[in-house]
Parts: structure tokens; C-alpha cells; sequence
């Protein structure tokens, strides 16, 4: 009887190893003639613990980690197939607090499975939402995501049933769902492991979506930068098309949709909803004016609903426990779960799935472990390089798109980038400047040439030239941004600099604090 072990095929433990450490142990156990059954599942988001090992014993599936292929030899001296004693030896998994303090809905089977297996996600509530979808009339399915209080998880936090029941009452010939999976902000990778771990929930849920607005044709926009995503999801579109859960009659009820990944080229701007139409389309990014909305007249002027990865694969447990499950969890009208996502200077840097409510700082130090060089942490930066700096003043703010919008802050995608007190607040908000100056689609004047200049100037500052004059001047153009964009991209690049200049005035040049507010 064989042993069933795993090693991830995530990108991320891929490129610290995790491929080197399974060709490893296959050849370890080949040559003392020990049956294993190697599977390679998605990484658990302890990436600090990367490449982890997981072996399945009477007393749970016991992890090891991080295992290098010098390891491999002394982990089956040890017998780690049978749960052995090892230096590496972390226990069973599930009893890890960074894993059983979380509330995993959305990321429930991803690090259990083999991402790409039918099987292995039908034996694991798999299709189960669809199943119920395909029984329900489309205004109960959307009522129930709108019941659920699931709100756009890409930013910008727009209830997801008010744009579904949009598409579902106009009326058309053809309709759309895009998932919109371009993700690009900084320290954000929560996608990315959905579509790499478990392919088949945002495909299930991008079904149900079509379902629920009488959409027949769906397209996952992938960045480029993802070829293990765009792998994982063509190998389990074509499994769930074999299977009949897409095509012209899924699961026998007469009704059809289809869907594919088309591959973005690598633009920011891109994961602005109208200009990944325009891509879409086979034009350039280029934001569109609205209205018209997406949902009245989007992709090819017809009806489409776009919707981020997470919003999506969040979907198929609402329809499996139904609304008023999924509304149970979270505080305010932010509802449900957050996949957040922990980079930069922290010590324990992963994937954390929890109910909104949670603060900043438990989720920096109960989680992220503090920072990894031990020293005190200046900034935190939440939502990508479009989001704010929050000061240590600001770490007891509750996780919850209200509660960060009240200080002039973003939630964002959940991505949290963390500074020590070594950092450079003003060379950070000079990078978030130039960042919007070279990403600029370019159409609207304020985020084409505002952003330039704001860099120009932002140099002037660092160099300590005029600060009477520069500063007042970096302010103008961050208002004239902000208010003027026509799209995000513009219209938030002055929350990461205004929120540097206001926190951390010292870092550029200004000795007085009131002088910078």
C-alpha cells in the first residue's frame, strides 16, 4: 500500500524548489523501494514555511518545512513517511495557529487537493453551489449573492448583486462575465493562488454567474505573468467541459455557457474594468468613459459583468450554504471573508483568510509575526500602489472598507505591504508617482502629464530645493488627480503620496508636522 504525500506545485514554493523536492523524493523513495503516491497540490499560503511537505499519517496529514533537497535523505531516515521526528517536523497541518485561527471559506480545499483533479474537487463539495444554481430561477441565484452582502474583492468594493440584477434586467441578445484576473497590484497574490490551487471553484463560480444574468460566453483575463495560472485553468476547462459542467447543456438542464482565458500583455491599466475591454476586444487599454456601465453596454456593447477572481470564487459557497451563511461572517456592510495577503518586511509573510472585522495590527502581529529584520514597523501600505501608508497610529483600524475609508484610506485587493523604520517614506511616494506616470493609459490630462510632473516635483522635494514651494505645489497636483482622473489609476495615486507626506513629514525634509498637513 502506497504512501500519499504532497509538495506544491505553486508558482511560489516552484521558486524555492518545491519541483526540485518532489523529483527528490520520488528518486529517494524509487531507489529504498517505498510506494508513494506523490501529489502536487497548492501551497497553503505559510509561505515562509515553503517548500512544505505534507505526508498523511493516522494522526492527520504532518507537515515539513521548509525542506530543501539536502533535507530529503534525513526526512526519510527519520521515516517522515510515517510521521517521523525531523529538525523540519511541524505537526499536523490543520493544528498550525496561523491555519486554525483562519476562517477559510473562499480558500477552503486549496493546499488540500491536486488543483487540477475533477475528483478531488467533487469529493470536496466541488459543483455543489452550481448544482443548486441550476435549480433556481436567475433573480433567486442573484438575490442570494445579494443576500450573501458579497462585495467587489478587486478594490473597489461594489455590492455584487446590484451589478448582476443590472445585467440580468437589461435586455439583449448575448451577454457577458469576464473575471477579471490581471492581478498587478504590489504584494497581492490571493488570485493567483485561487487559479494555481483550486481552478475548478472560480470556474464554478463564473458558471453560476452566467447562470444567474442569462450570460452564455465568459472569458478569464489572465496577466501574462501567470503561466502556471493560465496552465491550471486551461487543463481544468477542458476537464469541466469533458464532464459537462460548461457547454451547450451543462449537467443535462438545457442551458449553455462557455468559457476561455485570453492572456492580458502586461499592462497596469489593464485591470481597470473598460480598458480590459477594450484588450478584450483587440484594442488598446485605454479607459473608457462611463456611462454607459459595463453591466448596460460593456464588452462589444453588450450586457457584462465584470467581476475580480475573489468575488467570483466566492460565489459557489453561496450558493452551497446559501446568503445568510456567507452574511453571517464580517462586521458593518463589509460581509463575509478577505484573503489577505502579507508581504514585504514581515516575519511570516502568506495568505491569511478571515472575517472583516480584525485589525491591522492582529493581523501583523498575530499572524505576520512582526517584521522580519526585528525592528519596529514605520508603514504599512494596504490596497497596492494605489493605497494609502498607514502609520503605527493607524494599526488598531478594524479590516473593513468603511472603517478604512474614514481615514481617508483603501482595503483594497487585501494586500498588505509591510516597512520597517528604515524605510523612505518620500523616495516610496516618489516611486508611487513615477509608478502612475509610466502605467498611465495616457487618455485623461490630469494622470498623463500630473503624474509626471508629481514625480518632477517630488524630486525637487527630496533634494530639499524650495520645500515652501514644492510641497504647496505636490499638493495642488495630487487635488487636480484626484479630482480630475478619469479613472482610478489617476484618481488614487495621491492617497500612497499625500498619506507619506502627512505621516511621515520628517522623511521629507519637513520639521514641523502641522507645516505638512
Amino acid at each position: 500500500m502506497s504512501i500519499t504525500l504532497y509538495v506544491p506545485c505553486d508558482s511560489s514554493a516552484v521558486s524555492l524548489g518545491a519541483d526540485r523536492i518532489a523529483t527528490a523524493i520520488a528518486k529517494e523513495a524509487q531507489q529504498r523501494g517505498i510506494a508513494i503516491n506523490l501529489i502536487r497540490n497548492g501551497s497553503r499560503g505559510l509561505y515562509w514555511l515553503e517548500p512544505l511537505v505534507e505526508v498523511i499519517t493516522e494522526a492527520g496529514r504532518i507537515a515539513y518545512g521548509p525542506v530543501q533537497v539536502s533535507d530529503v535523505v534525513s526526512l526519510f531516515d527519520a521515516d517522515f513517511l510515517h510521521g517521523g521526528a525531523h529538525k523540519l517536523a511541524l505537526g499536523v497541518i490543520e493544528e498550525l495557529d496561523y491555519l486554525k485561527k483562519q476562517q477559510r471559506l473562499t480558500f477552503a480545499r486549496i493546499g488540500k487537493t491536486d488543483p487540477v483533479s475533477l475528483d478531488d474537487y467533487l469529493n470536496n463539495d466541488g459543483y455543489r453551489g452550481l448544482s443548486n444554481a441550476l435549480k433556481l430561477p436567475q433573480a433567486d441565484i442573484v438575490k442570494a449573492v445579494t443576500d450573501s452582502g458579497l462585495r467587489g474583492r478587486g478594490g473597489a468594493a461594489f455590492p455584487t448583486g446590484i451589478k448582476w440584477n443590472t445585467v440580468l434586467n437589461t435586455p439583449s441578445a448575448q451577454k457577458y462575465i469576464i473575471c477579471n484576473a490581471d492581478e498587478g497590484d504590489s504584494g497581492t497574490f490571493s488570485d493567483r493562488m485561487v487559479m494555481e490551487g483550486d481552478p475548478f471553484v472560480l470556474i464554478e463560480g463564473i458558471t453560476i454567474a452566467g447562470l444567474a444574468v442569462g450570460a452564455t460566453q465568459g472569458y478569464i483575463y489572465l496577466r501574462v505573468e501567470y503561466p502556471h495560472a493560465h496552465k491550471a485553468l486551461n487543463a481544468a476547462i477542458e476537464k469541466a467541459y469533458a464532464a459537462g459542467f460548461l457547454g451547450d447543456d451543462i449537467q443535462g438542464s438545457g442551458k449553455a455557457f462557455h468559457l476561455e482565458v485570453r492572456l492580458g500583455a502586461g499592462a497596469y491599466i489593464c485591470g481597470e474594468e473598460t480598458s480590459l475591454m477594450e484588450s478584450l476586444e483587440g484594442k488598446r487599454g485605454l479607459v473608457r468613459f462611463k456611462p454607459p456601465l459595463p453591466a448596460i453596454s460593456g464588452l462589444f456593447g453588450q450586457p457584462t459583468v465584470v467581476n475580480n477572481v475573489i468575488s467570483l470564487a466566492s460565489v459557489p459557497i453561496i450558493l452551497d450554504k446559501g446568503g445568510d451563511y456567507y452574511r453571517d461572517f464580517g462586521m458593518g456592510r463589509s460581509r463575509g471573508t478577505l484573503p489577505l495577503q502579507l508581504a514585504g518586511n514581515i516575519k511570516h509573510a502568506g495568505l491569511v483568510e478571515l472575517a472583516f472585522g480584525l485589525t491591522l495590527r492582529e493581523l501583523l502581529y498575530d499572524f505576520g509575526g512582526g517584521s522580519a529584520s526585528g525592528r519596529p514597523i514605520k508603514a504599512v501600505q494596504v490596497g497596492g500602489p494605489l493605497g494609502a501608508y498607514l502609520p503605527e497610529s493607524q494599526f488598531d483600524t478594524p479590516l473593513d472598507y468603511e472603517a478604512f475609508a474614514a481615514n481617508w484610506t483603501v482595503l483594497g485587493h487585501g494586500g498588505v505591504v509591510v516597512f520597517d523604520d528604515t524605510a523612505d517614506m518620500a523616495a516610496l511616494a516618489r516611486y508611487n508617482m513615477e509608478f502612475c506616470a509610466i502605467e498611465s493609459c495616457g487618455k485623461c490630462t490630469p494622470c498623463r502629464i500630473g503624474s509626471t510632473r508629481g514625480t518632477e516635483v517630488l524630486d525637487e522635494i527630496i533634494k530639499g530645493h524650495e520645500l515652501n514651494k514644492n510641497i504647496p505645489l505636490l499638493r495642488d497636483l495630487c487635488n487636480t488627480l484626484l479630482n480630475g482622473s478619469l479613472c482610478a489609476l489617476g484618481g488614487m495615486t495621491p492617497y500612497p503620496v499625500l498619506s507619506a507626506l502627512n505621516h511621515f513629514p520628517e522623511d521629507f525634509g519637513v520639521n514641523d508636522k502641522s507645516n505638512a498637513v
